[in-house]
């Protein structure tokens, strides 16, 4: 027999299961959080910390017939969706860093150095590695990571449990938003890789005025020479437009959770 002071521990318990739902998916999908190199005990951690003041907000209660029953099925698989929407919102504006590093890679020669990367175990190019840092920095120096906690905790106002699924505007936002990653991409890589082209224009016109120069030998070092100068000169513009990407990840998961019109 169970002890009165116990009661109500195994309700209370689900309740917290439940809350931790959202949370947990969204730092899955989300980046920094979903890592490679974070462990896993630490997001559940940081799931159950926002879960537990998020689930007071809400207020919400367990379905009459339990967890394990239809409505408690599609209650966890409507947080599922949602959590996932709001950290997938915010990987694309990160998606958008990648692609102009990318960019910026094949323009300067260096499209075949690549590295390992450690937040999703692939090997992405060298200059994606390195603008992909910048942005960690920037998103954790501003508190982006705060900011989407946040945001969390906030969607359990607008969208409790139980009214979470995501409607056709919402996924049509999402499917848009996506679409801004080549823009956002190409914004990146724009300063150096405009660059880069009158440097290839200017090499085009150097092997043509002198057909014996090896392009090869002279094209290939001034070219890394002056993106790796280009590079350091542009960064402080990249930061810019890379915080600009990460910004409009974040208002997007605000869009997921409800906290603005798409």
């Amino acid at each position: 027999m169970m002890p009165d002071g116990f009661a109500g521990l195994e309700q209370q318990l689900l309740l917290w299961l439940l809350a931790m739902i959202r949370p947990g998916a969204a730092f899955l999908a989300a980046p920094v959080f979903g890592a490679n190199s974070v462990p896993v005990q630490l997001r559940l951690v940081l799931a159950l910390g926002v879960g537990i003041p998020a689930a007071s907000i809400a207020g919400f209660t367990l379905p009459p017939e339990g967890i394990v029953s239809f409505s408690g099925v599609m209650i966890i698989l409507g947080e599922v969706m949602l959590g996932l929407a709001m950290g997938f919102a915010v990987q694309i504006g990160f998606a958008a860093v990648q692609l102009g590093g990318e960019a910026i890679s094949n323009s300067m020669g260096l499209g075949f150095a690549s590295m390992a990367d450690p937040t999703t175990g692939t090997s992405s190019p060298a200059v994606g590695q390195f603008l992909g840092m910048l942005a960690t920095f920037l998103f954790l120096s501003t508190g982006g990571h705060l900011v989407f906690c946040g945001i969390i905790v906030d969607s359990f106002r607008t969208l409790p449990p139980g009214e979470s699924w995501l409607t056709a505007e919402a996924v049509g936002n999402m499917a848009r938003f996506g679409g801004l990653v080549f823009a956002g991409g190409l914004t990146i890589a724009l300063p150096v890789g405009f660059a880069m082209m009158i440097v290839q224009i200017v090499m085009g016109l150097i092997t043509r005025s002198t057909p014996t120069l090896n392009l090869f030998a002279v094209g290939v070092p001034a070219t890394v020479l002056a993106g790796v100068i280009l590079l350091a000169m542009a960064t402080p513009a990249m930061a810019d437009s890379i915080m600009s990407a990460i910004a409009a990840g974040l208002d997007q998961a605000k869009i997921m959770a409800g906290l603005r019109n798409g």
